[in-house]
């Protein structure tokens, strides 16, 4: 080859060599930018898990709201019928019974409500850990513990996958049975 052909061919390599420089530069940028929102949105999770107020309110009124629907709709099924068959006798008794049915439903269901809202804080941060875990090739229980979690938020999701129910052992004190949980 002769010095024109190698110098034609080096000016061609370095130039495609540019060329790819650039578009790695490029694609280097975008996921520097791509890596910037994702800390920042899996950070905001960890620092503000779960639902927002305005949520957890509206979530608490709806479900609340519906179940009182339910119930003034069996309590005007009574004063209905107390009416057509003109025959109030148990009506006072029944409305009675309707208000406390009505009130147990209404604390278990608002006890349902938290028992949520702290599954789905739980879920968000164990959720924003793993994440960010992923991003810095970090342990989650490292970052936790970096971050200030505690360790029993941690391994939920272990526990979780664990399952619950009845389990037997064979372990070196022979055969044991218990709960997993």
């Amino acid at each position: 080859m002769g010095r024109g052909a190698q110098a034609q061919t080096q000016a061609m390599i370095d130039q495609q060599l540019a060329q790819q420089n650039a578009m790695n530069q490029q694609i280097y940028s975008s996921s520097q930018s791509l890596g910037s929102a994702a800390v920042s949105g899996y950070q905001n999770r960890l620092a503000n898990p779960g639902y927002t107020s305005a949520e957890k309110s509206a979530i608490t009124n709806l479900s609340q709201s519906a179940l009182s629907s339910a119930f003034n709709a069996l309590a005007q099924n009574a004063a209905t019928r107390t009416a057509r068959t003109r025959n109030s006798a148990g009506y006072g008794e029944l409305i009675d019974s309707l208000a406390r049915t009505q009130g147990q439903d209404q604390a278990n269901l608002a006890q349902q409500n938290q028992i949520a809202f702290g599954n789905a804080a739980r879920s968000d941060a164990i959720s924003a850990l793993s994440g960010l875990s992923g991003l810095y090739g970090t342990n989650s229980s490292l970052l936790g513990r970096a971050l200030g979690v505690p360790a029993q938020l941690l391994d939920a999701r272990a526990r979780n996958a664990q399952g619950s129910g009845f389990r037997i052992g064979f372990g070196p004190g022979g055969l044991s049975f218990g709960l997993n949980g």
